[in-house]
């Protein structure tokens, strides 16, 4: 073996860490899995750690410590080490809460050559199949795993027809052909089943099963696998056909199967476990077989995003059965918190769909510059996306899943809340979980749990940022469909649980939320476990509006029980259509039993109280120091009323008839980026005296999370409002004004505050959010669909404004026909000037597909438009 110079290899850690640390220990094993043993496999003599700290960087060098250390190396130097990843794939960094582990010099590889790192489960293969062919072999001289007919009937074919991928509690077949015949009699083949690293029977990591049945398997066995020989065998030619049961509490995840006869032990196959929503036994079994193709099966979907009165379908590609899915899906769980800390008891309660959706929730989102490591995408919520895409870039979740793998599990840059709720319903789907991605319009995020939302405003409508609380536009999280014996054990809160992966708030000490159980949030049983009491908040907290006067006191405005939580939409079953699921989440707003609801959650997430929710009362709120800024007396019924809404300006527009006539139809003009925002706001009141205010109209920016995000236009004007008519206001919002503002955004906010000249104390808030529609991108497919036969795409965009369109991109995306993501430059587009872009694809799965494409540009970003394609095999 060709042997290469010692690398000095530099380990930076914080000052305050000392060597003897476990921390620092636990690093250090770590680097020198990933290191010493590449370096020493190809041939690089005694490669040299020095070990610095701190700013100084001065050396740490305790004898006892540099003992243990020195002792820790030997240790792992001489483990085995399998082909697991690139030198690419290489680690830069590892950060914890203390401080960063550097690599400042690193030994360089040849291009063909291949950096290892350990794998116990691949040491134990390696070692049993020495130790096999020192003692001659096993009488084996194959195994037929049956993967294309086991893949099918456990519904895994779209995943791999070649590897082993079955569900639990489901039997599926295999055939042993040995080298001599097999006595039923006499003989016993004798299997083992292992999963994770020290598997063990009392954890169900591990079952020893074996023909003829006999009980091999402790009597503490959590998980017990079974074998039966099938009529098919021929047992005097050596073929042993075997119908292997796996239990329906069996963990998933990767397993190993080893075989002995006559105590000469081999591993015949490698294959995976996955939830399975076919079977009664298990916990996430899904009664009705449409609804498990749409939440299990189904690749393509539908996330809704927009607003209240502007809500916008976006297609999403889940692409959950996509290359290497498996192995992406089941690293996610190898790599969260408590597989670290504890991996025997981590890989054990993967039998559990509660815990598991737990995990995955915590290792999709990450925050910028959180201490948490390890998570698939890092959200962005500002507006500077540096080094990595803006979150409205993405159109489905492999291309992302994928890059994260190839990286080395770096996060993914960037994604917010439909991103992180698209990667984790494509995770719960690949691993067997029924899974449903929902929206929810108007969602509150309740900082201070007082289930209570501020808003406050100055005396030129201008929204304030200095509260933490918000009302988002939308907010999207998902839904994993499990029984719940934790929660009751007449299955009462069985069924959906809201399980939301952006990383809002912290939940037993990291980001992650759920799972909650929809029945409990509509009763408000917010002393339920997970996270009961925010997600109960998202969709039925009160929203209260302030003015601020110039001095910094606040008036209370009005205070609104219905704004929060509307239009709770998903995708239905078997179609592309809108299902709302408002009434499952809450009773109908301003009935006495929401009201009733509402005081019964808020008492006890106050006070902790067991009061029964009958007894609830009117729904008035609860005193308390948590809610007392907000239990300030109603307006004085004694003022004038005055009633405001806002409506879209509406046009005329000339519709041609076959019969070669024309008629006038009068339609709602959406507003579209691009062009000017015109609306109008009406005021109406029961007075019969004519009454005078001041109109002062402020157009804001806004994140769609409910922050502002700069002052587009603020207008001041006095109109008279005559008795018995209504008065309008227009309001004209130019193209030129707000772009510069709305690049980045699609929502502005319009508030107005209207004083009363005649009583200056009569003050009134109203407040719209506008959500921009983009310009129309059309995307068209022609010719035969069919599997390896090529389809012709085309798509056509018009540029709307008077400028020209520079930095044009175009992406293309869809599982089934593209894979990943295929991003393409274009050059710049003049005004009124369109793109025609002919794209030829070959489709490599069957079935209906979904071809979506995102347009990106200087002055528009991510403009999308998708089509379906039914591919035939």
């Amino acid at each position: 073996m060709k042997e290469t110079l010692s690398p000095h290899i530099h380990l930076w850690m914080p000052q305050f860490m000392h060597v003897g640390d476990v921390a620092v220990f636990s690093w250090i094993s770590l680097y020198t899995s990933f290191i010493i043993g590449p370096l020493k496999h190809r041939g690089v003599r005694n490669p040299c750690f020095i070990l610095k700290a701190g700013q100084n960087r001065s050396y740490l060098g305790l004898r006892k410590s540099r003992t243990r250390l020195n002792s820790l190396l030997r240790e792992c130097s001489r483990r085995r080490f399998q082909p697991e990843m690139t030198p690419s794939r290489l680690p830069n960094t590892f950060s914890t809460s203390q401080g960063k582990i550097r690599v400042i010099r690193q030994c360089t590889l040849g291009v063909n050559q291949t950096a290892f790192s350990s794998s116990s489960q691949e040491e134990k293969r390696h070692r049993s199949s020495h130790e096999s062919q020192r003692a001659d072999g096993l009488q084996l001289r194959s195994v037929d795993l049956h993967s294309d007919t086991n893949n099918i009937e456990h519904h895994t074919s779209e995943i791999s027809v070649t590897e082993l991928i079955v569900r639990r509690g489901q039997t599926f077949k295999l055939t042993f052909k040995l080298t001599q015949p097999f006595n039923l009699g006499l003989d016993q083949l004798v299997m083992t089943v292992e999963t994770g690293n020290d598997a063990s029977e009392d954890l169900g990591t591990k079952s020893r099963f074996g023909v003829p049945d006999l009980s091999l398997h402790s009597a503490s066995a959590k998980a017990a696998w079974k074998a039966e020989v099938q009529r098919s065998s021929s047992p005097e030619t050596g073929v042993l056909v075997l119908v292997i049961s796996p239990p329906a509490d069996a963990p998933i995840g990767e397993y190993t199967l080893s075989a002995s006869l006559k105590d000469k032990e081999k591993i015949v196959a490698n294959f995976s476990v996955l939830f399975n929503p076919w079977s009664s036994d298990d916990w996430v079994f899904l009664p009705r077989e449409e609804e498990r193709w749409e939440y299990v099966l189904n690749e393509q979907g539908i996330i809704y995003r927009g607003g209240r009165d502007y809500i916008s379908p976006m297609f999403w590609d889940f692409g959950q059965f996509e290359q290497d899915m498996v192995k992406i899906c089941m690293k996610m769980l190898d790599l969260n918190v408590k597989h670290w800390l504890n991996p025997a008891e981590d890989v054990s309660a993967r039998s559990n769909p509660i815990y598991v959706s737990r995990v995955v929730s915590a290792m999709v989102g990450m925050r910028v510059n959180s201490s948490d490591e390890g998570g698939v995408v890092m959200g962005n919520w500002g507006n500077d996306y540096s080094g990595g895409f803006p979150p409205t870039h993405w159109s489905g979740s492999y291309a992302i899943l994928k890059q994260w793998y190839d990286s080395y599990y770096r996060s993914v840059r960037y994604g917010q809340c439909w991103v992180f709720a698209g990667i984790m319903c494509s995770v719960m789907r690949l691993l067997g979980i029924p899974c449903r991605v929902v929206t929810n319009f108007q969602s509150a995020h309740d900082t201070n749990k007082n289930l209570t939302i501020d808003s406050y405003f100055d005396y030129n409508g201008v929204m304030e940022k200095e509260s933490r609380d918000s009302i988002w536009n939308f907010h999207v999280w998902v839904e994993g469909w499990m029984r719940r014996p934790d929660l009751a054990t007449d299955g009462k809160y069985d069924g959906w649980q809201v399980v939301d992966p952006t990383p809002q708030e912290r939940s037993e000490g990291l980001f992650c939320c759920g799972p909650a159980s929809v029945a409990a949030i509509r009763n408000g049983e917010v002393n339920l476990k997970y996270d009961a009491p925010f997600v109960f908040a998202e969709v039925n907290a009160d929203s209260v509006f302030w003015m601020v006067r110039s001095d910094g006191s606040r008036m209370k405005i009005y205070s609104d029980s219905r704004t929060v939580g509307q239009y709770i939409s998903t995708k239905a079953v078997g179609s592309y259509k809108r299902t709302d699921i408002t009434n499952s989440y809450k009773h109908r707003e301003g009935t006495v039993e929401e009201r009733k609801v509402f005081a019964y959650a808020l008492d006890k997430i106050v006070n902790g109280s067991r009061m029964s929710r009958d007894a609830a009362g009117s729904g008035d709120r609860v005193s308390s120091p948590a809610s007392a800024m907000s239990t300030v007396p109603p307006p004085d019924p004694s003022k004038p009323q005055l009633l405001i809404r806002f409506e879209e300006v509406a046009f005329v527009q000339r519709v041609r008839r076959l019969s070669c006539s024309t008629v006038m139809k009068k339609r709602v003009s959406k507003p579209e980026n691009g062009k000017d925002v015109n609306l109008r706001m009406i005021l109406s009141s029961g007075s019969s005296a004519t009454r005078t205010f001041s109109v002062n109209i402020s157009v804001q920016a806004m994140k769609y999370t409910g922050q502002p995000d700069g002052n587009i236009q603020t207008e001041v004007t006095e109109q008279k409002l005559l008795p018995g008519k209504d008065l309008i206001v227009p309001i004209k919002v130019p193209f030129s004004v707000y772009h510069q503002y709305m690049i980045q955004r699609r929502t502005m906010s319009i508030s107005a505050v209207i004083t009363d000249l005649q009583n200056e104390d009569n003050v009134y808030l109203a407040t719209n959010r506008v959500v921009l529609a983009n310009p129309p991108l059309s995307i068209t497919v022609s010719g035969k669909s069919k599997v390896n036969q090529e389809l012709t795409a085309e798509v056509i965009f018009m540029n709307p404004i008077d400028d020209t369109l520079r930095d044009c991109t175009m992406s293309l995306s869809g599982s089934g026909l593209i894979i990943g993501e295929e991003i393409t430059n274009l050059p710049n587009l003049q005004p009124n000037y369109r793109f025609r872009i002919t794209v030829v694809l070959v489709p490599y799965k069957s079935g209906e597909r979904s071809l979506l494409v995102n347009f990106n540009c200087s002055s528009f970003r991510d403009i999308k438009s998708s089509c379906i394609v039914n591919i035939k095999p």
